[in-house]
């Protein structure tokens, strides 16, 4: 029994293995045979229906500069044996990830300590774009930035390419670190998260540097 899951993960397994595949044959092949990807996909987004909810203030916008627009999200992290919560705090022109919390709950607490430790270390952004989970439209989160007069953003429903950069970290990041890894505890996946997660920050060339 194999820990990766669709034909890009399959083809880099495959790969390491040491057979000289391409991803269009994996995926041929894989449909012949009538694979395909089966793994939980809990739900990180859910609306809390007496939460205000913000608008989306990034449309048309130019940014151009380091703070101006910071962006945070949750996703979920397979692991060999059941999944945990990971919530990210990006700058939205570097892309450079600021903070990041793991959890074994979807309550606000991991995304309140992520947010608190990237406001300490870095300061604050001009605007701070979420999605309209619960944890970010709560008084509890959004409080802490109307205090420092920070805007808040909200992507409309459904429309993931509204906050498009951290979906595709949490794609780099799956494919990159998790996918290869059967993380089997927590600080296992904290240990290769923080690893990827460094060369992330600082090797990994960014489109807007």
């Amino acid at each position: 029994e194999t820990p990766y899951y669709g034909s890009r993960q399959m083809t880099w397994h495959l790969r390491r293995l040491g057979h000289e595949v391409g991803r269009k044959r994996v995926r041929r092949l894989m449909a012949i045979m009538g694979l395909r990807a089966i793994y939980q996909k809990p739900r990180t987004t859910v609306p809390h229906p007496e939460h205000r909810k913000y608008p989306y203030l990034l449309r048309n916008l130019v940014i151009n500069r380091p703070d101006q627009v910071w962006c945070s999200d949750i996703t979920y992290i397979p692991m060999k044996r059941g999944f945990l919560y990971l919530v990210a705090i990006m700058d939205w022109f570097t892309r450079k990830v600021l903070s990041w919390r793991l959890s074994n709950t979807m309550d606000v607490e991991f995304c309140i300590e992520a947010l608190q430790d990237a406001l300490m270390r870095y300061g604050a952004p001009d605007i701070f774009n979420t999605d309209q989970g619960s944890q970010f439209t709560t008084p509890r989160f959004s409080g802490i930035l109307e205090e420092r007069q920070i805007r808040i953003s909200m992507d409309g429903r459904g429309r993931w390419l509204d906050n498009v950069f951290i979906e595709r970290l949490w794609r780099s990041l799956k494919y990159e670190c998790v996918y290869l890894h059967a993380f089997e505890t927590g600080s296992e996946l904290r240990a290769g998260l923080g690893r990827w997660i460094a060369h992330y920050n600082e090797r990994r060339p960014h489109t807007a540097l």
